[in-house]
């Protein structure tokens, strides 16, 4: 009877240990669960939802523009930020009465909230143009006038980017899988006539 014990803890133990690796594999390598503290992302991300980030694989290199990311905050690492990735490598970003140009083309962005329409300002609504560094992207939150991202403390370096987000798995009544929207451009009389790229 002592010996069936023994062995009955002894499968328990291993099972317990082999399920704390797995999760801690998962947790490093392939995803990562989050929870939103703040209305930066608003409407697509909301207060108290919680979110799972794809990070197998994913760097610089397979970031889209649109793509929703976690990463670590440039000004404090130990804390993590979730933005949208608007400006890649190489990419001149502007922001001219709220809206946002890239290589001088009107960036069209039908996930963005302006909940302060009346005021414009630096360099929440005025920014820029600015190249964005190699290996770096320009960042910002969905909920435009209420978010702190690269405007006000710069760009997101590719050792700082954690993963992808692609699901809202918390609270049930708002469980989503989250797919990047297809960016588009339009063009625009700003666009035409006065992009110039900042001399660098």
């Amino acid at each position: 009877m002592k010996k069936k014990h023994l062995e009955w803890i002894k499968e328990t133990v291993e099972t317990v240990v082999i399920a704390l690796v797995i999760a801690f594999l998962v947790r490093t390598f392939i995803v990562q669960t989050f929870w939103i503290p703040s209305g930066s992302m608003e409407p697509t991300l909301q207060v108290g939802d919680r979110i799972m980030a794809y990070k197998l694989f994913y760097g610089i290199d397979k970031v889209k523009r649109g793509d929703i990311i976690i990463f670590k905050f440039p000004l404090d690492p130990k804390k993590d930020f979730v933005k949208r990735a608007i400006g890649l490598p190489g990419d001149v970003v502007e922001i001219r009465d709220k809206k946002v140009y890239i290589n001088g083309k009107k960036l069209i962005e039908p996930y963005v909230i302006h909940s302060d329409r009346w005021n414009v300002g630096f360099p929440r609504d005025e920014y820029g143009p600015v190249k964005v560094p190699p290996d770096s992207l320009f960042v910002l939150g969905d909920n435009r006038d209420s978010s702190e991202d690269s405007r006000y403390w710069g760009y997101v370096p590719k050792e700082n980017i954690i993963g992808e987000v692609f699901l809202i798995y918390w609270p049930p009544w708002r469980v989503k899988i989250i797919k990047s929207p297809p960016l588009k451009f339009a063009e625009s009389e700003f666009s035409k006539l006065s992009f110039h790229p900042p001399h660098i």
